[in-house]
């Protein structure tokens, strides 16, 4: 199956992307697909072979489960690149354009759910992700 990419430009220079993108106590504000869902944990082992994990949650408390995977590659502030728990590869590019960044998220689909599904969810989050840094600058 073809690989799935989404992408964002977030007006605000790469090393606070990066720094908001890889550190926990943001994940936690800003990892969640809609508002009716939140990260209430996360962790980030942020090196070659390290760990990350997000716990996601529905806000009441429904549905959860824990989003995580390994590092096969870290190059800060440029790009990360990780294996799934299920074995599915994840590359996130981050692209210096002047005062902004450019994030470049492309992933291998899972089986269960419509490509354009698992498109959008990721995309809610990276617009997520975006909305929230560029709250805080």
């Amino acid at each position: 199956m073809e690989k799935i990419t989404v992408t964002t430009k977030v007006n605000a220079p790469v090393d606070t992307v990066w720094a908001y993108w890889t550190s926990p106590e943001h994940i936690t504000k800003w990892n969640a697909a809609s508002d009716d869902w939140h990260t209430p944990h996360a962790s980030n082992d942020l090196r070659e072979g390290g760990v990350f994990t997000s716990r996601m949650e529905s806000k009441d408390g429904s549905m959860g489960f824990d989003f995580s995977g390994t590092y096969n590659k870290v190059e800060e502030g440029a790009l990360l690149s990780y294996a799934m728990e299920d074995g599915r590869e994840v590359e996130v590019i981050f692209t210096p354009e002047g005062n902004s960044t450019l994030v470049k998220e492309t992933f291998d689909p899972e089986q269960t759910n419509p490509v354009e599904m698992q498109k959008g969810g990721w995309q809610a989050i990276l617009d997520n992700f975006k909305k929230y840094v560029e709250s805080k600058i």
